[in-house]
């Protein structure tokens, strides 16, 4: 087997999309919460996994922080909603809870857009090896 070298890069367009991807989640999932915010509570982690270590080390930063805001939030709601007693006046203290989400979710999100549209964004280029042919040669 061979291996191979090429450099790839990733432009300042592609990079501030990508860094912008979870905040727009957030945004999404607490305006839409049922049935979205439980499935951006899955898509999320896979969203962070793929960003997380990106070439680009603002795309990072920018995910990690819009995760903390996102894992904060949904965690607070939990474990506050527990604590909330059956009946018909539940749905007020949910209706609440969701309201306080959507008050400290919306405000920071698209500070930290506007904050990413703003960053200086450099291309990077990076090194990608792969291993060609096949093992029988």
């Amino acid at each position: 087997m061979d291996k191979v070298s090429y450099t790839k890069t990733i432009t300042a367009a592609q990079q501030r999309r990508t860094a912008s991807q979870f905040n727009w989640g957030n945004i999404v999932a607490v305006l839409l919460p049922f049935p979205l915010m439980i499935f951006w509570f899955g898509a999320s982690m896979v969203i962070y996994a793929m960003n997380r270590h990106h070439p680009a080390e603002k795309v990072g930063y920018y995910t990690q922080w819009a995760a903390y805001r996102f894992y904060f939030i949904t965690g607070f709601l939990v474990v506050i909603g527990t604590l909330i007693p059956g009946g018909r006046e539940s749905l007020w203290y949910y209706a609440y809870l969701w309201l306080g989400g959507i008050i400290i979710m919306l405000p920071w999100s698209f500070y930290d857009l506007r904050r990413i549209r703003r960053d200086d964004w450099q291309d990077v280029d990076f090194t990608v090896e792969e291993y060609v042919g096949s093992e029988d040669d």
